[in-house]
């Protein structure tokens, strides 16, 4: 493709010299700059394939899929999916459309069409495969939930006919879909958004490599235990991730936070004690003007974590959630976000939760910068935890 458009565009670039007469312009010049161009686009192109497969391959950005049917077509469709991790798709489970498909045994699947969407927003799913046929009714309805929630639904050909006219056959793998409905996605938007955390990120860690030195050395000394704890938090879509802070606590703090639930403070699935014995004296220092959470920029880097978004949570607290509070979920966790900056001493899980949603359901670059700009001042102040 990339050499055709470069060809294409050649063709184009001689027509327009041959007709305003540029014959000044070497012919050479002309050939050496659209084969140099093909030439650097396809290299352009191959580290970016590259790049893309080294996330998918490590678990990010995929695209969960669930399958609806669970006979021969689906098993094709599900085992092509399995063969094609660097496309980024993996398999979640079938749903049944039937009693019998239901009660078949397969351990794969894990429900009914009827709780199709349910188990789609509690997998984090991103996408609905229909591989068998089933009433146009049913398909429509659950198209139209799907848009509401920001799920994509696709069909294998020929099973819906007239349900689609005049779609287009998008090919995952050589496997033939047609897609019925699929969510504005502001890609441009979102890469301007993973530019900046990179960039951003990046300046910061050479910024304050000195401090984060002398932290490391403080820390240290101040008591026995490792420079940096490593937490595994809940990512987006539900990944498990090591989120990087400087320790503030005593090296045995989670195995004495059992001893300490009657002092808690937050309400619901939240832990928060003020004047927490646990914590170092160096680590109420860090606590309280954030230094702790420097090592953060590098889960930023990693492609973990955002600069802004939702705090990770830990897996006991997303395990106590409702069906909607998954939807905090649906992006990358930040180092700040809009529950850090506008009821962080807030005890209230509600309000926790309901910043967070609201974040996600109203995001932009704007309300990014916004947040940061506010967070800076939180810093300053002193009022972090």
């Amino acid at each position: 493709m990339a050499v055709q458009a470069t060809l294409t565009s050649g063709l184009l670039l001689c027509g327009t010299l041959y007709m305003s007469n540029g014959e000044a312009i070497s012919r050479v010049v002309v050939t050496l700059m659209v084969g140099l161009s093909a030439i650097l686009l396809c290299i352009r192109r191959a580290i970016w394939r590259k790049m893309v497969y080294r996330r998918y391959l490590a678990g990010i950005e995929t695209r969960n899929v669930l399958i609806v049917g669970t006979g021969r077509v689906a098993h094709a469709l599900r085992n092509h999916l399995d063969s094609l991790q660097h496309l980024g798709f993996r398999f979640k489970g079938f749903v049944a459309l039937t009693d019998r498909e239901a009660e078949s045994g397969d351990a794969d699947v894990i429900g009914g069409v009827q709780s199709c969407l349910s188990l789609a927003r509690s997998l984090f799913v991103d996408e609905i495969f229909f591989s068998v046929p089933a009433e146009k009714k049913l398909v429509i309805s659950m198209v139209e939930e799907a848009r509401a929630a920001g799920i994509d639904v696709r069909v294998v050909p020929d099973l819906y006919d007239g349900l689609a006219w005049n779609a287009t056959v998008e090919y995952i793998g050589q496997f033939p879909t047609i897609p019925l409905h699929r969510r504005e996605f502001p890609v441009g938007a979102f890469l301007l958004k993973r530019t900046l955390d990179i960039t951003l990120s990046s300046l910061a860690l050479l910024a304050v490599s000195p401090v984060m030195l002398a932290l490391a050395i403080a820390v240290k000394m101040d008591s026995e235990g490792s420079i940096f704890y490593e937490a595994h938090r809940i990512g987006r879509k539900g990944r498990t991730f090591s989120c990087y802070k400087f320790r503030t606590m005593v090296a045995d703090a989670d195995k004495l936070k059992a001893d300490l639930e009657h002092m808690n403070e937050r309400d619901s699935v939240l832990f928060k004690i003020s004047n927490d014995p646990r914590v170092t004296r160096m680590g109420r220092i860090l606590r309280k003007y954030s230094l702790d959470e420097l090592p953060q920029f590098y889960n930023v880097l990693k492609g973990d974590m955002s600069l802004v978004g939702p705090r990770p949570p830990m897996a006991t607290e997303v395990e106590q959630y409702d069906l909607e509070h998954l939807k905090r979920l649906n992006v990358l966790p930040g180092i700040t976000g809009l529950w850090q900056v506008e009821a962080r001493q807030d005890p209230s899980f509600d309000s926790y939760i309901s910043l967070d949603t609201a974040y996600v359901e109203n995001w932009s670059l704007w309300l990014d910068m916004k947040i940061l700009a506010r967070t800076v001042g939180v810093v300053v102040g002193g009022t972090g935890s």
